[in-house]
Formats: structure tokens, C-alpha cells, sequence
């Protein structure tokens, strides 16, 4: 049994509450940034990181081994996130990191040393079902609401799953925390790491302009009563699965703007800088109530806001996710074309589930919210969830 151990109070109490379990443990710290010129150096570089995690393994009297994954990391989570940003688009390095790092490489990693399970600090619960005798792995929320990852592991697949344990996700982290302290661990009273998946706290316009140069531009506020906000609700009385194709993408499809609908402002450093929803950054004085990022154009280099939190370009009703981006934890729940269903869903970490009806087209999922969701980014995902269950995911169109 191989432990992925981050240096965090979670991941030390997941070790060694395995270790009570019976299980053969080996502390395993991934290693996947070198570079300090964007990193936040005194919160939590991964020498320290890597140091506490030594310790745990000490103080437990498990072998620990350090894995360089920085090349790996570079390739598959830094890479697409530059791409990503460079189209406009809002990428979630952690859903990611931990699909193509910690439930892949890392998986691969400790297989050669002939462990069975990777375990991992997340706040989520592994369950099991049977499905016409075969068996199914389910993924399901963290015990602690404040707390539950299950979002952020949101794009595993059954084999991912069926070799995952999360020992810590039935446990509030107050009672990791009172763990910790009991037995002495060095990472108790530690505070958690915000930063991106295993590299520690970076500041993100740094790290994107090594490699997207600032460039001036302008920013344009957007009115309120543009007549296509009209045709972004959905209609009265008629049923999700009777919504022509036509009036579903210009529900579901996010609006692109052009600056001949507002009027600039002011300027920016750079579009792809810039996400839907952010408020923060962009240094616009005297418009009275707060300005957001209702669309970013990277080829015009234009960032389009909205005044207020109640404009209709913050809100929208659905959106979309092509074929090839919409992913199944529960492969037998599987929606074919011309099916539709009933779940909860969210479009980012700790947002309070929301009902929604999926329809599944020959294009893609068209997810359709009961109520109107806030700053709804191409590039992120959407989970949605049968009760506590994480059913699928996909990357918003």
C-alpha cells in the first residue's frame, strides 16, 4: 500500500490510520515543480513539504521514498494549463493533476513496488455496488461538508477507482486535526496548502506570463438589456426534452460578445490573464457597484464585464459539454443520445450543489439548471452527483 504523502496533516493521518488498519504502508512524496521564480517561497515550498513528509514517515516507522514527477507534471498539467489560458479558457489544474499524476503515474509508480492501493489525504468516500453481478466503485462526498474533494476527483475512472483508498473521508477535519496532535505527528497543526496540486502556493499571473506575454488591450462594459439575454431563459411551461435544438444552444452555449455592444472603460494587461466570474484584477475605479468578467476574447484581446452581481452575462441557465469531453465514473448510468436525467450538479469546488436535467444529444450533454448558475467558465467542470454520488463529469464548452 503506497501513500501519497503531501507534507499536509491530511495525508499523515491517512498513513497512519492504515497502518492501524494492518496494511503494509510506504510513504511516497511526488515531486512536481522545480521552479522556485513563481513560487510563494516561505508558504509551503516542497522541500518542506517534502521534509515533513519524512518525518511522519519517521515518527510512523514507514519507508518513505521521494518521486520526481516534474517532468511528467510539466507535460500534462502546466502545458495544457498555458494552452488552456492562451485560448480563454478557465483550466482546473487539481482535477487534472489528480487524473493524470496521482491516480495514473503515481498510481503506475507504486504498482511497480507491488502495492495493491494508492491512498490519498482527499475528503472523500470510496463505495461499492453490484450491476447484473458485476462490481461498480463508487466515488461519494467527504463526510465533511466544508471539507468534500469528491469534486476535485471528479474525472477517475473505475480502474483509478477500484485501486484508490481515501482513509480519512469519513473523519470532520477537526478529528484529523485531534489525530495528528494525539499521535505527535509534525504536520497537526499545519495549516493547509492553497496552492496548485503538489507544487504549494503560486502566484498565477506570474507563472502564466513565463509564458503568455502581457498585451495591452481594452475592456468593455456590457448593458444590461442586450436583446440576446432574452433568448437565454428558458421558455415557460414546455419540457427540457422538447427545447429544439436551436433554442438549447442559445440556452446552453456561452454568448460571444463584440466591443461594438458596449462601450471601453478602461485597459488591460493581457486577456488571457482573465476568467468569467473574476472581479478582482482588473482596476477599474468609480463604476459603483463592483465590475465583472462576463466573457474574455484572446484573439481581439478584449475583456468584456458586466456591472453588478445580478447582470444577465454573469447568469446563465446551462451549458454544454461536446462527446468527447463528457466523462462517467458510473459507466453502466450512462445517458445515450435522445436520454435525459435528473441530478445535482456544480461547476466548481464548494459550490452548493444545484438540480439540474442533463440531456444527452449526438453532440453532447446539454446540462440545463433549475436555477440560473454564476460566471460559468469554458474550460471548467461540471460534476453532477445522485445524492452523495459523483455519477460523471465534463469540460465545459
Amino acid at each position: 500500500m503506497v501513500v501519497g504523502l503531501s507534507g499536509g496533516v491530511d495525508s499523515s493521518v491517512a498513513a497512519y490510520l492504515l497502518q492501524q488498519q494492518g496494511y503494509e504502508v510506504i510513504g511516497m512524496f511526488m515531486k512536481n515543480w522545480h521552479d522556485e521564480s513563481v513560487t510563494i517561497s516561505n508558504e509551503c515550498p516542497w522541500m518542506e513539504d517534502s521534509t515533513d513528509a519524512m518525518l511522519v514517515a519517521e515518527k510512523l516507522g514507514i519507508p518513505f521514498q521521494a518521486i520526481d514527477l516534474s517532468e511528467e507534471y510539466r507535460e500534462r498539467i502546466v502545458d495544457y494549463m498555458f494552452a488552456e489560458y492562451k485560448a480563454g479558457r478557465t483550466p482546473n489544474p487539481d482535477v487534472l493533476c489528480n487524473r493524470e499524476i496521482k491516480f495514473d503515474i503515481f498510481l503506475k509508480a507504486a504498482q511497480k513496488l507491488k502495492a495493491d492501493f494508492v491512498a490519498t489525504g482527499h475528503y472523500c468516500q470510496k463505495g461499492e455496488t453490484e450491476v447484473d453481478g458485476k462490481t461498480i466503485y463508487q466515488l461519494k462526498a467527504g463526510a465533511d461538508n466544508n471539507k468534500d474533494q469528491s469534486y476535485f476527483l471528479c474525472q477517475l475512472n473505475q480502474e483509478q477507482l477500484s485501486k484508490a483508498l481515501f482513509p480519512i473521508g469519513h473523519l470532520q477535519k477537526s478529528e484529523v486535526r485531534k489525530i495528528a496532535k494525539e499521535q505527535d505527528l509534525v504536520t497537526a497543526d499545519k495549516k493547509d496548502s492553497q496552492g496548485l496540486c503538489f507544487i504549494g502556493k503560486v502566484r498565477l499571473p506570474d507563472f502564466l506570463q513565463q509564458q503568455l506575454k502581457p498585451k495591452k488591450g481594452d475592456i468593455v462594459i456590457i448593458p444590461k438589456n442586450l436583446p440576446v439575454y432574452e433568448k437565454q431563459r428558458i421558455p415557460a411551461g414546455i419540457t427540457m426534452e422538447d427545447l429544439e435544438q436551436e433554442i438549447l444552444d442559445q440556452i446552453c452555449l456561452p454568448i460571444h460578445y463584440h466591443a461594438s455592444q458596449g462601450q471601453k472603460i478602461a485597459e488591460h494587461n493581457g486577456a488571457h490573464y482573465f476568467t468569467v466570474g473574476q472581479r478582482k484584477g482588473l482596476n477599474v475605479g468609480g463604476t459603483g457597484k463592483p465590475l465583472f468578467v462576463i466573457e474574455t476574447d484572446t484573439k481581439e484581446n478584449v475583456i468584456f464585464t458586466g456591472l453588478g452581481e445580478d447582470h444577465p452575462g454573469l447568469m446563465r441557465h446551462g451549458l454544454f459539454v461536446p462527446t468527447e469531453d463528457v466523462h462517467w465514473i458510473r459507466e453502466d448510468l450512462r445517458l445515450i443520445p435522445g436520454q435525459s436525467k435528473r441530478y445535482l450538479a456544480r461547476i466548481r469546488y464548494r459550490q452548493p450543489l444545484s438540480w439540474a436535467t442533463l440531456l444527452m444529444k449526438e453532440n453532447g450533454l446539454y446540462v440545463l439548471f433549475d436555477n440560473p448558475q454564476k460566471g460559468i467558465a469554458p474550460g471548467q467542470f461540471v460534476a453532477w452527483y445522485d445524492g452523495e454520488e459523483s455519477i460523471g463529469s465534463g469540460v465545459i464548452a
